[in-house]
């Protein structure tokens, strides 16, 4: 039996709600994930003749009938669509039924990079085809990011605090820490934290662009590795406090210990070894551990050059010493970097670690790289025998983010 420790109020995950291109829902994304499975394919949805990478991510099938109804869906840009149906699959696993005074007690914090693109896309086609007068007038005000987070409070009445964070790959990690935040303090009982992006030609086209994207697979911490892949997600997490899912007697993943922060400005896209470091070193001084306690880290990982250096770099400087070689992950190899929902899918994958016993590989790992040696658990998943872990999350101009989940 768990027991709520006296005069301190813990924040569990009960709840895990997941859009991806390896699945619908998180039985079948863990499925994919501990398989090995690469959701990279080609790209149909646009001429990629130009593009360094015709690769990505991409949801090929979502039923999105499913979760909203056929004559709503022009309410909604796809990154909103995949939140609702993400969020819908988390409440339904935390086995929540809402009354409307309930919903107005629960609070919502929601990551993203691109926003709607799909909808600015749109837009730019539409001006640049036939002009501005020809724009439907319905799809201006479903462009801004802003949108998303009133989107889901209007769709689930949620009525009390929502935010919006736009801190690019860290995002996901952002809202979570968010929502522990509000939970910790004792504003909120219930919060709904998570991530989501979706695909279109203008995230495509803009990492094309930088150069920072593979031929055709992601290979982080490998010697030969070319570049991250762009792909798309949502996915969201309930989040409560511990005395609260124990009264209504769910079933809880994993507690949240705590997050860090730091923003060391290093580069505007390349990340900084110290600052990764700090992020890290801030985080077990919060929750009062040593790297000892730490029995995986699932990686940032997005398989480009610099940052698979420098965070290997640090996590080698604080946690490989004595012999031991604590696991590292990257599930980017698999699903591409989702963006927004990155560090939120990752977030999940934590808890299905705990709470199934399992680490995912990091998937097309051929060439070790004597610049990232530490245990990138190559190629095939392993078992998980212990309690603690790290979710990390590095984002373009410094802004880093580090979660501590573990069993409870």
């Amino acid at each position: 039996m768990i027991k709520s420790k006296d005069n301190q109020r813990r924040v569990v995950v009960t709840g895990l709600g997941v859009v991806s291109s390896l699945g619908i829902g998180w039985e079948e994304f863990w499925k994919n994930l501990i398989a090995g499975k690469s959701g990279i394919s080609r790209i149909e949805s646009f001429d990629t003749s130009e593009l360094e990478s015709p690769y990505a991510g991409q949801i090929k099938f979502f039923p999105v009938e499913r979760f909203i109804k056929k004559n709503d869906l022009k309410k909604y840009g796809k990154t909103t669509q995949l939140a609702i149906a993400a969020v819908k699959l988390a409440i339904k696993d935390a086995n929540l039924h809402l009354s409307k005074k309930e919903a107005n007690n629960v609070g919502l914090s929601v990551g993203t990079t691109m926003g709607e693109s799909q909808v600015l896309e749109v837009l730019n086609k539409v001006r640049v085809s036939e002009g501005y007068e020809k724009i439907d007038k319905l799809l201006i005000p479903q462009y801004s990011a802003e949108i998303i987070p009133q989107n889901l409070s209007k769709y689930f009445n949620l009525k009390s605090n929502s935010m919006i964070f736009g801190n690019a790959c860290a995002a996901g990690n952002y809202a979570v820490g968010n929502c522990f935040d509000q939970i910790k303090s004792g504003r909120f009982d219930i919060m709904i934290a998570g991530g989501v992006d979706s695909f279109s030609r203008l995230n495509v086209i803009g990492f094309n662009r930088m150069f920072a994207v593979a031929n055709e697979k992601c290979q982080p911490f490998d010697k030969n590795r070319r570049g991250m892949l762009v792909g798309e997600g949502a996915g969201f997490l309930i989040l409560e406090s511990l005395e609260h899912a124990l009264k209504r007697k769910a079933k809880v993943y994993a507690e949240v210990l705590g997050y860090a922060l730091s923003c060391d400005g290093h580069d505007m896209t390349s990340p900084s070894e110290e600052g990764i470091r700090k992020c890290i070193n801030k985080l077990l001084k919060y929750t009062g551990l040593n790297q000892n306690d730490i029995d995986y880290i699932s990686a940032h990982g997005t398989g480009t050059e610099t940052n698979d250096k420098a965070e290997a770099s640090a996590i080698k400087s604080i946690f490989y010493h004595n012999g031991r070689r604590v696991p590292v992950s990257s599930i980017k190899s698999m699903l591409g970097h989702t963006m927004g929902a990155g560090s939120a899918l990752e977030a999940i994958a934590c808890c299905l670690v705990i709470n199934r016993g399992m680490i995912p590989p990091t998937i097309n790992f051929e060439t070790k790289d004597p610049s990232c040696d530490i245990d990138c658990v190559p190629n095939n998943a392993i078992p998980f025998g212990g309690a603690t872990v790290i979710n990390n999350s590095f984002a373009f101009g410094g802004n880093n983010c580090c979660l501590l989940i573990k069993d409870i």
